[in-house]
């Protein structure tokens, strides 16, 4: 933690909460605004399917390798350079994006996109953690998620309205607006949060004993499951969205974003029960009860699925749930892993996010075509991937030392 946190951040609490929120949901932002026009840019550039699926796993793909250096160098460079340089390329990109003639391009652009965008999302965390103790920053963190859900929530239906009414460049122009703007409000708002005294030396030979230590770590990758997995049982659904909402369930490119509204609400209202508990009740007690939040959810849905055909009226219901369990233990999970390398806490943000990016790339570009197209896949899938995260937690909640 920074000794001079204190004097750092002169403004409400509320008001970090807000620009920190900002830079992690960039990252998920640019990936739902576009996914209502799928169709259309497939249409424009003359894209299969198939294709079209690859300019999200190019994204996911960068967002992953780049994520293992970002939290790696704003431990030497500072957390303000690293924000600011993601900010400006991800601008650029999305005027790439906007200006692809044909697909390759477009993957490549993405590709771009998805390696600048992690920055706010990694360096963000590192940030949290340097300026509050656990308890504090328990509570940022969960503020942080309650305000990264609003925009989410109205990415689909931005990126709907601009598709069906302006075009399916108008969603990347407007993602490039949107760093810029981004960019302006970190440059001007956004403090230095790493004390001198706590910078690490660039080194590339230690960097890499460093993530080779981290990466050895049972109870490092175990913690990192146990978050990434369950939230790929949710992903799964945003990353199916045109398949199950437009075959599945029947519903048009602008009326997606309800499945996003309901979504975040559950992730929003899991952030602010988070928030409100943290300091009164164990972390411990706070993972089991958002895994078994998860895992009845998971049953019913199951169940449900395999009892009925998809109908609009109960099929999204269970996913909202199910991202309320999420929320609830997320920000527990993920101080527990940045507490895995306290004078690293950069490098273990990064790593984590490295770990996740690569299990949503697979799911994305692997698993999410195999079971897209049966609803009862989907919630088999779903209930797996929560499964797994889930015996993670009990592997390594078991050799920690927590109260509760």
């Amino acid at each position: 933690m920074n000794p001079d946190a204190s004097t750092l951040w002169p403004r409400p609490r509320w008001a970090l909460a807000l620009l920190l929120a900002g830079l992690a949901s960039l990252g998920p932002f640019s990936i739902d605004t576009y996914l209502p026009a799928f169709a259309g840019i497939a249409s424009s550039i003359g894209a299969t399917p198939v294709q079209m699926q690859q300019t999200l796993s190019a994204y996911l793909f960068g967002f992953a390798v780049m994520n293992l250096f970002h939290g790696a160098l704003s431990d030497s460079l500072g957390r303000r350079p690293v924000v600011l340089w993601g900010i400006g390329v991800f601008t650029i990109a999305s005027a790439g994006c906007a200006l692809s003639p044909h697909v390759g391009a477009l993957v490549f652009f993405r590709a771009l996109q998805g390696m600048a965008s992690g920055a706010g999302a990694v360096v963000s965390r590192a940030v949290i953690r340097d300026m509050h103790a656990p308890a504090d920053a328990q509570k940022m963190m969960s503020q942080v998620t309650l305000f990264f859900g609003i925009a989410p929530m109205i990415a689909p239906l931005i990126g709907g309205l601009l598709f069906v009414h302006v075009g399916w460049p108008a969603v990347f122009w407007f993602l490039a607006a949107v760093g810029a703007a981004l960019w302006i409000a970190n440059h001007q708002l956004l403090p230095e949060t790493l004390h001198l005294s706590q910078r690490q030396p660039l080194n590339v030979r230690n960097l890499m004993r460093g993530y080779r230590e981290l990466g050895a770590s049972p109870r490092f990758i175990a913690l990192t499951l146990a978050s990434g997995l369950p939230f790929n049982g949710m992903f799964l659904y945003v990353l199916s969205a045109p398949v199950f909402l437009g075959e599945h369930l029947g519903m048009a490119p602008d009326r997606f974003f309800w499945l996003f509204i309901l979504i975040i609400l559950g992730i929003m209202s899991g952030a602010f029960v988070s928030g409100r508990i943290a300091g009164r009740v164990t972390p411990r007690r706070q993972i089991r009860d958002g895994f078994l939040i998860m895992l009845a959810v998971s049953v019913v849905n199951v169940s449900l699925n395999l009892a009925f055909a998809p109908s609009v009226w109960w099929s999204m219901w269970p996913i909202a749930v199910f991202s309320l369990g999420w929320a609830l233990m997320t920000p527990a999970v993920t101080l527990l892993v940045l507490d895995q390398a306290p004078e690293r806490r950069g490098m273990a943000a990064s790593l984590q996010a490295c770990i996740a990016s690569v299990a949503n790339g697979v799911v994305a570009g692997v698993v999410a075509p195999l079971v897209m197209h049966s609803s009862v896949a989907l919630a088999l899938t779903a209930m797996g991937l929560m499964g797994v995260g889930g015996c993670a937690w009990l592997w390594v909640g078991k050799r920690l030392t927590l109260r509760g």
